[in-house]
């Protein structure tokens, strides 16, 4: 089999994979999806355990694929999970395996993802105070969150990644707090923009809290200084804290845009391929899928869909709409 680059028209090539492999989530964080939460996916449309793994393989063996990332909704969710990681690692033994996920029941299962062939992990935090956790998440569940953290690291599920998203007059206080504990606990943490990305569309760039502000909050309490090693395409810009070793990162999507070093590409829990986290179009590879499509044609439509990549986001457009699903239903 000849293995093709997923390269679009303007020299980038999708080597990171996200995979959804679930909209349901357990919490409802205000950033994200209302109260009573989404209608979700109907279960006959999303891809079964045997899909996902085919699909990716697809992506391993034949488009160059190097790193596979699951998100959701979240992730842990899916039952499947344990034999979906499985899978993918006899696929591809030499791929990193990681997954984003906001650590509700991560204490049981962490040591089983980590046997299953899972690296590391990802875990979604935005407040280390219950009142304020549970203001954003609308859920009381922070000592489920630090308790699945702990798992992690005893799994040996690292270098462990913590993300918090600040917002105004919620949380935009609590940068400095977040930075000392994370220090203190060995993980890293990676502040990220509020992106419009809300099943709401109540995002509204005047409102968020954008990189300048949380480097001038933390830069109050720290002495952060630029990391030496190049940044590439990863989505965080990296700083030591006061001399390092320890870093804190900061993915400014909306104001400091990477679309030019991107090298990701995604595909939804119902089997759709997105070329950009913003995009207002997919390829369908499901239909294809079920249809009897050999693997070499699935390959041929994903090449397809990655060369109609925008060259970027276009937050700052006025013509910049929104996407019709909520990251929920996209992945992370």
């Amino acid at each position: 089999m000849t293995t093709r680059a997923l390269g679009d028209r303007y020299g980038r090539v999708a080597t990171d994979l996200r995979v959804s492999l679930t909209d349901r989530c357990n919490l409802r964080c205000s950033y994200c999806m209302p109260p009573e939460g989404l209608e979700w996916l109907p279960d006959e449309t999303v891809l079964t355990d045997d899909e996902v793994v085919r699909l990716v393989g697809i992506g391993v063996r034949l488009l160059g694929i190097r790193e596979v990332r699951f998100t959701g909704g979240e992730p842990l969710v899916r039952r499947g999970l344990p034999g979906i990681i499985r899978g993918v690692r006899e696929a591809g033994p030499d791929l990193q395996l990681s997954l984003t996920t906001n650590a509700l029941g991560l204490s049981r299962v962490a040591g089983t993802l980590a046997q299953a062939g899972l690296d590391r992990v990802n875990v979604s935090l935005d407040s280390l105070r219950p009142e304020t956790f549970a203001q954003i998440a609308r859920r009381q569940r922070l000592e489920d969150v630090l308790e699945g953290l702990a798992a992690a690291r005893a799994a040996d599920l690292g270098p462990i990644k913590v993300n918090a998203v600040l917002l105004r007059g919620v949380n935009d206080d609590q940068g400095p707090e977040l930075l000392r504990w994370a220090i203190a606990e060995g993980y890293q943490l990676r502040f990220i923009e509020q992106m419009p990305l809300d099943a709401q569309h109540r995002w509204r760039r005047t409102e968020m809290i954008v990189a300048a502000e949380i480097l001038a909050a933390l830069e109050r309490e720290f002495t952060l200084t630029p990391a030496r090693e190049p940044r590439g395409s990863a989505p965080a810009e990296l700083f030591l804290v006061d001399g390092g070793p320890a870093t804190v990162g900061v993915i400014a999507s909306v104001t400091r845009p990477f679309c030019g070093d991107c090298d990701r590409v995604r595909l939804t829990a119902d089997g759709q391929v997105r070329n950009c986290l913003f995009a207002r179009e997919e390829s369908d590879l499901r239909t294809a899928l079920r249809a009897g499509a050999s693997d070499e044609q699935i390959a041929d439509r994903w090449v397809v869909a990655m060369r109609g990549k925008r060259a970027g986001h276009g937050i700052d457009d006025p013509t910049f709409l929104q996407p019709d699903r909520p990251m929920s239903a996209i992945g992370g």
